[in-house]
């Protein structure tokens, strides 16, 4: 698991983060979170990453923090990462070449321009039941390092990718959840 990367005038500073989990949501978020106990193999990609959103958000909401919004290029680096580690059997925040996350982001081009700025990545894969947005985001905030990504105040934008599939050889069904986060 991977946390922040901070970026300041050219300067990068790595820090760390990993997986999985169960626990409940507010009430109030349970209508607006759909999806959020169908499992990655029964809904789209588009709705595994609403309701992982609504999720964190409500999340988010409950400690004060304004909710995160979906961030195209993010996305692309988030759902190329998930894949990835399903097609090649391996769950790393580095992917198989050695390239960090930041280099993964950087590749989208969502960084360029900005001259300050600030990156996070979790990752979480489970099978069956355990593939939900709920039980991901649950076993997040369960998770130190992963719950500080979710609550960081600087995030404004997240990348979503779910690919089915777990990333290890003979896992069964499943879902490999990649979220990366910017400020």
């Amino acid at each position: 698991m991977r946390s922040i990367t901070v970026r300041r005038l050219g300067r990068l500073v790595p820090a760390v983060l990993t997986v999985l989990v169960a626990v409940s949501i507010p009430a109030a978020a349970h209508a607006a979170c759909a999806d959020r106990n169908r499992s990655p193999d029964e809904i789209s990609a588009a709705a595994v990453r609403t309701a992982t959103l609504c999720l964190v958000n409500a999340k988010r909401r409950a400690h004060d923090l304004r909710p995160l919004r979906h961030a195209t290029k993010l996305i692309r680096a988030a759902r190329r990462h998930s894949h990835d580690m399903v097609r090649h059997d391996y769950f790393a925040h580095d992917s198989r070449s050695g390239a960090s996350f930041g280099k993964r982001i950087a590749r989208t081009g969502w960084m360029r321009g900005r001259k300050n700025w600030v990156i996070g990545e979790n990752l979480a894969w489970g099978g069956g039941s355990r593939s939900t947005p709920r039980v991901t985001v649950a076993a997040w905030m369960h998770s130190p390092a992963h719950r500080r990504n979710i609550l960081h105040g600087r995030f404004r934008v997240i990348g979503i990718g779910v690919a089915h599939g777990v990333p290890v050889s003979g896992g069964g069904a499943g879902a490999t959840y990649t979220t990366d986060f910017g400020s």
